[in-house]
């Protein structure tokens, strides 16, 4: 079976926890009691794995949209 290209990285609320994750994973890369650590961590993720990185609120509003890697080239206008 062919494995999916990770293209988001998430930071969402878990209970009173914030968890670093990716959509259709199986488990969460990351459980954090701190939101800006999880933010920290996630966002190290993204850049590595140069994907998309999303945080949301703790009533899951999106707060935070930022790509790391993907972006196309600037063109002049």
């Amino acid at each position: 079976m062919k494995s999916k290209k990770i293209s988001q990285t998430w930071v969402s609320p878990r209970g009173r926890d914030w968890m670093v994750h990716h959509p259709h994973g199986k488990r969460a890369s990351g459980i954090f009691e701190d939101k800006a650590d999880a933010v920290d961590f996630g966002r190290q993720v993204s850049r590595r794995l140069k994907t998309e990185f999303i945080v949301q609120k703790r009533n899951g509003e999106i707060q935070i949209k930022d790509s790391h890697g993907n972006d196309p080239p600037q063109t002049k206008g």
